[in-house]
């Protein structure tokens, strides 16, 4: 899937880290994945998930939160509010760039701050959480003996999942500010419910809180045998499955494009639009979707053909079907056509051909292949032939781009 690598701040100012996983074709709606706490956006189970909700049109936005993986920030001043202050800029983020989120993915402590902020983010249609707790209190049990230290220190370091981590006092009080499910009964969003039965980090009779809490429309459903980190990439992928299924009932047609505006291109008509704020570019048609950019060399993100291999392939395939279309009218025995073409620029003084000018000429270098029971005859012929394609004649026939702007 093409992926491109975003940097946004929050609400400190500070750089946030993210990576926004774009399916290949048409994209139908914008998601923004959140994950486990002290995880990064590039745990194996996020990354898997985000990449397979792109095999079903859904883009996925996952980031570090602040002070974790590629972000900026100091971990130890941050809590569980200013988690969800990065959830809602990353909302703004796409928002501004993309499109407003209609999902919204939490994973563990993700889910909980999904479940918190959802309401805070008004163009989210439906919330899915993958064993999550009920209430950001629950992740208060991961630092027991470090909360009874902290009643004489200012700062404590904390072991979890192998790493360390300096937390303070405020990071404990946070959570008790979210010790409450009554914010799950005025979601007022589809809920989603995901949890294994046999979760030892976060148990599955956190699901069954958040579930009774929770109003209709709502679902649940068991991840049978999973691990709580989906370390298995069988559970990560049907965990994305489920989740390209059941979020269709929820998401409108407003919902499923990337630009209402964009939904009636007539054809013949070619709409490109940004991507980025480099060279990431979005090709639209009245029926198909492509990508252009530029090698990540010359600064991009190299998620599809640049200009001049657009230009390029242009040529060459109106080449190849010109001449598949003369071989079949004369039925000739042409089994296989391969168009190689280059694109250079020369000093018009090296040009016998060209008008004596100090200045740089585009050359198109052109090279056919043909595979077949062809006599020469009928080769200089098809040659002939490729010379008549419409590409060709419009490149060497006089050109007029008349260009205007517009509100």
């Amino acid at each position: 899937m093409p992926r491109i690598e975003t940097k946004f701040q929050n609400s400190q100012g500070e750089l946030l880290s993210g990576s926004l996983e774009l399916p290949i074709g048409a994209t139908q709606s914008y998601a923004v994945f959140a994950h486990c706490f002290t995880c990064s956006k590039d745990n194996p189970a996020a990354a898997r998930i985000a990449s397979a909700l792109a095999n079903h049109g859904i883009a996925v936005l996952r980031f570090d939160f602040t002070g974790l993986g590629s972000s900026e920030g100091d971990f130890s001043n941050t809590n569980f509010s200013s988690n969800l202050q990065d959830l809602i800029a990353v909302a703004d983020y796409l928002k501004q760039h993309y499109a407003a989120p209609s999902l919204l993915i939490g994973h563990s402590l993700g889910g909980a701050a999904a479940l918190a902020v959802a309401h805070d983010i008004p163009s989210v249609k439906a919330v899915i959480t993958i064993g999550a707790p009920a209430t950001a209190a629950h992740v208060k049990h991961l630092f027991a003996d470090s909360y009874k230290k902290l009643n004489d220190e200012s700062v404590v370091s904390v072991q979890l999942s192998g790493r360390s981590f300096n937390i303070k006092r405020q990071f404990i009080d946070d959570l008790e500010k979210y010790n409450s499910a009554e914010h799950i009964g005025a979601l007022k969003k589809a809920l989603l419910i995901l949890h294994s039965p046999v979760d030892t980090i976060v148990s599955i009779d956190e699901a069954a809180r958040i579930y009774s809490a929770a109003k209709h429309p709502k679902s649940f459903v068991s991840l049978d045998h999973a691990d709580h980190l989906l370390s298995n990439p069988v559970d990560s992928r049907y965990v994305a499955e489920v989740i390209a299924a059941w979020a269709k009932r929820y998401l409108t047609n407003d919902s499923l494009s990337i630009e209402p505006k964009e939904q009636s291109i007539s054809e013949g008509t070619v709409v490109v639009r940004e991507r980025d704020k480099k060279f990431t570019r979005e090709i639209l048609t009245h029926r198909h979707r492509l990508m252009s950019d530029e090698p990540i060399a010359s600064g991009g993100s190299d998620l599809g053909l640049n200009p001049y291999e657009l230009l390029l392939a242009a040529l060459g395939s109106c080449t190849s079907m010109t001449l598949r279309m003369y071989a079949n009218h004369k039925q000739i025995d042409l089994q296989d056509i391969r168009v190689e073409l280059h694109h250079s620029r020369i000093h018009a003084d090296d040009c016998s051909d060209c008008e004596k000018q100090k200045t740089l000429i585009d050359v198109l270098t052109r090279t056919i292949q043909l595979t077949g029971n062809l006599s020469d005859q009928q080769r200089n012929r098809l040659l002939e032939i490729a010379n008549q394609c419409p590409v060709h004649k419009t490149l060497q026939g006089k050109i007029r781009i008349d260009t205007n702007l517009v509100d």
